[in-house]
């Protein structure tokens, strides 16, 4: 299965001019079914969002505002980071904008790092997104954060909701502001208990939800493969989507050319010109330890070293690329499949590779995992022995470019909500 789906892979992210040079004989002979399978998922998408525009199919509305984050590719564009960007740093903005009007970035940006906090968040995840949730709850420990995951979005919220209750932004226009600040101070209990503001993770197709802003994530190094549908190609949805979004952040934008940003905004924008696009980088934090995640080491930690990337993520180039940039003496990876779960043969596999690394360069190597990658499975790594197996930890970054800052992306946010709110 897994030898499959590097199949299905490459030939999703090989142009057609290339595929008689580039892919085997059994790749090409697979091109014909799954063209047919992209033919009639194509007739089924629109079919889809037609039931709903008729009322046919029910979409649910949550009563505190939705967030969703999505993209149109399957994996490596950068979701999960930006769901913890905005619960960690967003999520109180909105309630301070109706009290302070331009000036609530800025002081509810201070509020929050005193402690301060405008309600939960509540991060909705389908299934197959174990390990992210694992990272999400190791990142979020101590905030009044909540993570619900399962297949029926909307019956996972209304368990949350019905637990913890809501708070409305729409609803608290002569709350006395001295009262809301301290009764929100994290650890306390009343409005900080209740859900304000709900995120969708990877919900850019889940329409039976309703989102009152919608944010696609797109991956700057391959950002729509060959053009064509699933299984085909990578596209979950044609370009045309896009017309759906709010506002679009190209990730991993530090990692190619300003040249190449701008053909992809450009493409983008001849869907819909008025498309807000900022650029994001996930960048690199420290690493932990996987026989001890309570030991960090600094990033400066694996200069000259002999390293061996492993990883089963949605963009794994993206991943070898950043651990180059640290100065590593040689850089090997293995990649498997995205969210693949490692097992005996592949530890095997991983350990050959090292043997011979050790023997070619005279010098011990050591395994780097994504933090993904080690949450998926955290026991097996163990079985590396005597090799060290580094976790890299990461957070998202809003790059600044052409006037788009970190800052700005907030407004642009938060004014969306502010629409939405008042309807």
């Amino acid at each position: 299965m897994e030898k499959l789906r590097k199949m299905v892979n490459q030939i999703a992210y090989t142009p057609p001019q290339e595929r008689f040079y580039t892919l085997s004989a059994l790749q090409l002979s697979l091109i014909p079914l799954l063209s047919l399978a992209s033919t009639l998922y194509g007739f089924a998408l629109p079919l889809r969002h037609r039931l709903y525009q008729l009322g046919l199919l029910h979409t649910d509305r949550l009563p505190v505002p939705v967030i969703s984050v999505g993209n149109l590719t399957w994996g490596g564009n950068g979701k999960t980071p930006m769901v913890e960007f905005l619960a960690l740093c967003c999520l109180c903005f909105f309630f301070f904008r109706m009290y302070f009007g331009p000036f609530a970035i800025q002081i509810s940006f201070v509020l929050q790092t005193q402690g301060y906090y405008s309600g939960k968040c509540f991060l909705l995840q389908g299934y197959g997104g174990a390990d992210e949730a694992k990272m999400l709850q190791r990142h979020l420990y101590g905030t009044p954060v909540k993570i619900g995951v399962g297949a029926n979005r909307a019956v996972t919220a209304a368990s949350f909701l019905k637990r913890y209750g809501h708070i409305s932004p729409c609803k608290h226009g002569n709350t006395d502001l001295g009262r809301l600040f301290s009764d929100n101070k994290k650890g306390n209990s009343s409005c900080c208990d209740q859900i304000g503001v709900a995120i969708l993770d990877d919900g850019m197709q889940h329409i039976s939800l309703w989102r009152d802003v919608e944010i696609v994530m797109v991956n700057a190094m391959i950002p729509w493969g060959n053009h064509q549908l699933i299984p085909l190609g990578p596209l979950r949805e044609p370009l045309t989507a896009l017309a759906r979004a709010d506002i679009v952040v190209i990730h991993h934008a530090n990692l190619i050319s300003e040249k190449d940003v701008e053909a992809i905004a450009s493409e983008m924008r001849t869907v819909k010109n008025s498309l807000p696009i900022f650029l994001s980088r996930l960048a690199p934090l420290y690493f932990l330890k996987a026989r001890n995640m309570s030991h960090k080491l600094a990033l400066m930690d694996i200069c000259s070293t002999l390293v061996l990337c492993v990883s089963a993520i949605g963009s794994a180039e993206s991943f070898v690329e950043t651990i180059k940039k640290l100065g590593p003496t040689y850089v090997d990876r293995l990649d498997f499949s995205d969210h693949h779960l490692f097992q005996a043969k592949d530890i095997d596999m991983i350990r050959m590779r090292l043997r011979n690394l050790q023997s070619d360069f005279a010098m011990k190597p050591i395994v780097v995992v994504t933090e993904k990658d080690y949450d998926r499975a955290p026991e097996v790594l163990t079985y590396l022995d005597p090799y060290e197996v580094l976790v890299l930890c990461s957070c998202l970054q809003i790059l600044p470019h052409k006037g788009s800052t970190e800052e700005t992306f907030k407004k642009c946010l938060w004014q969306h909500l502010e629409v939405s709110c008042k309807v």
